[in-house]
């Protein structure tokens, strides 16, 4: 019967505009009632920083669909039984979504599918989170594609963005259901509230005004200003576009858009698109080779000689390594919730390569400390530095912090920042503090050991053990290096 609604049920498409299984509901003239599932079983739990901006994109979804005459249905269990049970408390004869294709819970879509079919229920799946699903992007011979740039070039030549969708004005939701309080969740961290220095808004609009600052103040120079972390150039739209609150076409298209005003270059607009499509070649890979989640790309890779060193792993943690630019990420991270893709880079590199710690440990840290944490991202860019996935950087790559740091942070900002107990060294030596005369550090009121640590390794030393170690789970006996 007419009458009867349909479930619209919400995960990583916290969003109004450009929802497909939102405009579809929607079409079919029903009630809609609009549920999201806490489910902690479906797939790998969220981390702390994500919880935290669950709660806030939850509640400003709500107040979306408010504004619109409907609620958001909170729910917290297991997913097919709440729906089932949803189902029966409002006579339901539909569930529309839209996909997640990280494996896990791209196979328990599907059995949530088949059990509503054998009970008589439609379920309706859509894809909201990329810019073409898994398993479209493949290359010649019909395989996935194992290299970023054929991959890229296929995707955008092959794809073309869906006409863009406001979202229905008014929504109507049955009444009488209930739903939990989000506080009993508790999702926002307590005892302590570690997020005092989150500065993000989470929700649909957040994402809006995120996107239109980036256009506004950072496109016109992402692809030169985008490695220096003391520079307001990254889009911050990564956690957005985890949770679904922008789609990605609508990104891609206000950057051509401004290209094609004059307002930036071509080249500026297609190196931001290309970086969506690394997160979109990501994304694909995860869903196409299931096992790289804790398995390395490369098997031979896991015969990695992994050192067991807690000690350095939590200085690390703590960005009290004793190198101020990996030291001042991890820090960043952990005040914000987030951390510069370069400096990303040289933190992650340190630890799988200066300290020879698995890739994983970093991988879990960063997947309960970012607030974009994204399973396919997170997984494919460890894999990326450690040498060991698809389209790697290469083996013998070992980034030097302190170059590094003198490169893109050359006149100390971000340091000075994060790691404020070197903001009165010189940039001569800020980057190497303990390079540093005694009587330069005294006049900085730094004293090594006690103000700011030694480091945890020599740079020298820890490279050439990890050249060592690499050499041989690569078979390659070479003197090749990379200085960077």
């Amino acid at each position: 019967m007419a009458n009867k609604p349909v479930i619209l049920w919400f995960r990583r498409d916290l969003r109004l505009r450009d929802n497909p299984a939102l405009t579809q509901a929607h079409e079919t003239g029903r009630p809609i009632l609009p549920v999201f599932i806490l489910d902690d079983r479906y797939d790998r739990p969220v981390g702390a920083a994500s919880r935290w901006w669950l709660d806030k994109s939850l509640r400003a979804l709500d107040g979306a669909l408010q504004d619109r005459g409907s609620r958001l249905i909170l729910r917290r269990g297991a997913s097919l039984p709440v729906i089932q049970g949803l189902i029966a408390e409002t006579g339901a004869e539909a569930v529309y979504m839209n996909r997640l294709f990280e494996p896990n819970a791209f196979e328990h879509d599907a059995e949530i599918a088949h059990a509503l079919k054998a009970d008589g229920v439609e379920c309706h799946g859509f894809n909201a989170a990329l810019m073409r699903r898994p398993g479209a992007v493949m290359n010649g011979s019909g395989s996935p594609y194992k290299v970023f740039t054929p991959f890229l070039k296929t995707l955008l030549s092959k794809s073309q963005p869906p006409p863009p969708a406001a979202g229905p004005g008014r929504i109507s939701t049955p009444t009488g259901v209930d739903s939990d309080d989000l506080n009993d969740w508790r999702l926002h961290p307590t005892s302590p509230d570690w997020s005092g220095a989150f500065d993000w808004t989470p929700g649909e609009a957040g994402a809006a005004r995120a996107l239109s600052n980036f256009l506004a103040n950072g496109l016109a120079t992402y692809a030169r200003d985008r490695d220096f972390p003391d520079r307001p150039a990254s889009s911050r739209l990564s956690p957005h576009l985890h949770w679904g609150e922008i789609s990605p076409w609508r990104a891609i298209e206000r950057a051509r858009q401004g290209a094609a005003a004059g307002k930036v270059s071509s080249a500026e607009a297609e190196k931001f698109v290309a970086e969506i499509g690394w997160r979109e070649f990501s994304a694909h890979l995860l869903h196409q080779f299931p096992y790289i989640v804790d398995r390395a790309f490369r098997p031979e890779y896991d015969s990695m000689p992994w050192r067991d060193d807690p000690r350095a792993l939590q200085a690390w943690k703590n960005g009290r390594t004793g190198y101020p630019l990996v030291d001042a990420g991890m820090r960043q991270l952990w005040a914000t919730g987030w951390m510069h893709n370069r400096v990303r880079m040289i933190a992650a590199s340190f630890l799988v390569k200066h300290l020879l710690i698995d890739w994983r440990e970093g991988e879990a840290w960063f997947w309960d400390t970012l607030v974009d944490a994204d399973l396919a991202s997170n997984v494919q860019n460890w894999q990326w530095i450690a040498g060991s996935g698809a389209d790697a950087s290469p083996y013998f790559r070992i980034f030097n912090p302190v170059a590094q740091g003198e490169k893109f942070d050359p006149k100390g900002g971000y340091v000075r920042r994060w790691v404020p107990e070197l903001a009165r060294v010189p940039d001569r030596w800020l980057h190497a503090p303990w390079t540093a005369p005694d009587e330069v550090l005294g006049e900085a009121g730094v004293r090594l050991g006690r103000d700011y640590p030694y480091p945890v390794v020599q740079h020298d030393k820890a490279r050439a053990r990890a050249l060592e170690a690499l050499k041989i789970v690569s078979g390659r006996r070479d003197d090749q290096s990379d200085r960077d």
